[in-house]
């Protein structure tokens, strides 16, 4: 199994929520990233959706060294590149296609690829990559979707992400195939904007104490 793959199995079974943050103002990331590690949280990604994300990859990592910091919606070769050289550990995409593919097997990123039907599994296992991400989960819907697969693909390891809120975290955690679950709500716009580094806290002591619900 090549790095890339291997490095995302090794990786989810470390949290059982992954934070998806929205980083708007380059200087909060810190704050972020230290308020979440404070909670029990150190797995998280940031989304290269702003202009500020790249930056915010770089002081999280510079400053937070404990904490493992992905950059999420990875759409071509050149953003897994700028993804790397900002210091990213992994990298999260919200499907698979073959230019993502050779550049994270390329440049040794592990990747987090999003999937959804039954071929696209099988083209992510073909491919080598079996820690994969289910997108859009659609709150309790994806649990089902996962069970359905695993039937099929018992070697894939799912990370749900989109509209999954607290209360369904247990669901989907009881899975075998699920390991962790993605969310934004652990850093809501809200509290980040307001520098609420203690509201973070909290929210993440919430999602690590998910981790009991996990399947054995």
């Amino acid at each position: 199994m090549h790095r890339s793959a291997q490095g995302m199995l090794e990786l989810l079974p470390q949290v059982p929520v992954m934070p998806i943050i929205w980083i708007h103002e380059a200087d909060t990331a810190v704050g972020v990233a230290r308020a979440l590690v404070e909670g029990g949280v150190r797995v998280f990604e940031v989304l290269v959706r702003t202009p500020a994300a790249l930056e915010a990859i770089t002081a999280m990592r510079r400053h937070v060294p404990e904490a493992t910091v992905g950059a999420g919606t990875l759409l071509t070769a050149a953003d897994v590149q700028r993804a790397l050289d900002a210091g990213a550990q992994f990298g999260v995409s919200p499907g698979l296609v073959p230019e993502i593919a050779q550049a994270a097997v390329r440049l040794e990123l592990p990747l987090l690829p999003g999937v959804w039907t039954a071929s696209e599994v099988m083209q992510a296992l073909a491919w080598g990559f079996e820690a994969l991400k289910l997108f859009p989960a659609n709150g309790l819907q994806g649990a089902t979707q996962i069970e359905q697969l695993q039937g099929v693909f018992p070697r894939a390891r799912f990370c749900p992400t989109g509209g999954i809120k607290p209360e369904h975290i247990p669901r989907y955690l009881a899975l075998r195939g699920c390991p962790t679950v993605g969310g934004s709500w652990v850093t809501p716009q809200p509290l980040v904007a307001a520098r609420d580094w203690a509201g973070i806290t909290a929210l993440a002591r919430q999602a690590a104490a998910f981790a009991a619900a996990r399947a054995s």
